[in-house]
């Protein structure tokens, strides 16, 4: 019985690599968007750093901020009413974040007159901030105005949705990267190096946060 116990598995390691994947893809995105696309702005004469904003905000706000919230529960030692509360905040942060980030890449399109919500990646990024922005809406009056039944029943959804959420948002930045890696028509080379990296840490973190979700707390 006490081998088992040594044996059993915790949250504690995943969410450890989660928080170092985290550091390494910011600092990924900020390498590739600061050294070879020009840099970041909502406003310029170069367009190409009012894209960037889209990248930057949807992988280091969004996705990143996002995997953070959904692991509070297992990274902060705090009582259930302080977890929730940082959970929503965190996520509240993501949304808004994520928001801006989607109307970077319509200002870019409407000043370049692009197309807007033609591709895959597009459909699923709306769909995945539209979930999202929902989900947070009901978290929000459920928690803050809970009654007991309707709580109770809530929470598994609120979990499942939560995780198919999180794995469009992962989807979605997969799928972003690849179209930019074809528009750009890369094949080798430090930029070519340091989107598929970015691609790849994106994943592990995707999985280091769910099994973060799974495993039990280490204390």
């Amino acid at each position: 019985m006490a081998k088992s116990q040594n044996l059993r598995l915790s949250a504690a390691p995943a969410t450890v690599l989660a928080h170092l994947l985290a550091i390494a893809v910011a600092t990924l995105v900020l390498v590739w968007l600061l050294k070879f696309q020009d840099g970041v702005a909502l406003s310029s004469h170069n367009k190409q750093k009012i894209f960037n904003m889209h990248p930057l905000l949807m992988v280091i706000g969004f996705i990143l901020v996002g995997g953070e919230a959904i692991m509070v529960y297992k990274t902060v030692p705090a009582n259930r009413e302080t977890q929730k509360t940082i959970h929503l905040i965190l996520h509240l942060i993501a949304l808004l974040l994520g928001i801006l980030g989607i109307y970077a890449v319509f200002k870019f399109h409407h000043e370049l007159q692009i197309a807007n919500l033609y591709s895959l990646h597009s459909w699923l990024g709306i769909t995945t901030i539209s979930l999202f922005g929902l989900q947070w809406l009901l978290a929000f009056f459920s928690f803050v105005f809970p009654k007991s039944n309707s709580r109770a029943s809530f929470i598994p959804w609120h979990i499942f949705i939560g995780s198919v959420v999180f794995i469009l948002a992962i989807c979605t930045a997969e799928a972003g990267l690849v179209e930019k890696f074809l528009f750009l028509k890369l094949q080798r080379g430090q930029q070519a190096l340091i989107m598929n990296f970015t691609g790849l840490l994106i994943f592990l973190f995707a999985v280091c946060v769910s099994f973060a979700v799974i495993l039990p707390r280490g204390y």
